[in-house]
């Protein structure tokens, strides 16, 4: 089991690559708003994890596992989000930063029954 840290940069390293194609460590830190040692600490431990890569060039890719992983944490996040918005009316950064949050503690069976949910009246 990865602790809520690992879970939030294998989750930014994801949203980075789709938005902007490259990822590297200052753009982590960046987007997290964390130093760029911790976030070089971090991404150290997700290599031994064998989570992500850095290419040569410094840009980060994450491997089948961590892709995995990633869309996972993703997932939950989004359909959570989703959940507060549509059905209770939070707002968008609201329910964004609850989500975030959330994604990391919730059981797997409360989560595919929320996510049935969300699929059955909002989708």
């Amino acid at each position: 089991m990865m602790r809520e840290s690992g879970e939030d940069y294998l989750k930014t390293i994801l949203i980075l690559k789709e938005r902007d194609g490259m990822v590297r460590s200052v753009d982590v830190a960046n987007e997290l708003g964390y130093s760029k040692p911790s976030v070089s600490r971090a991404v150290k431990l997700l290599i031994e994890r064998g989570l992500t890569v850095m290419e040569p060039s410094g840009e980060l890719n994450l491997t089948a596992k961590g892709f995995s992983a990633a869309s996972a944490i993703f997932e939950r996040h989004e359909v959570i989000s989703e959940f507060f918005v549509k059905l209770l009316g939070v707002a968008k950064d609201v329910a964004d930063r609850d989500a975030c949050r959330i994604e990391h503690a919730i059981s797997e069976e409360s989560f595919e029954k929320l996510k049935d949910y969300v699929k059955r009246n909002y989708k």
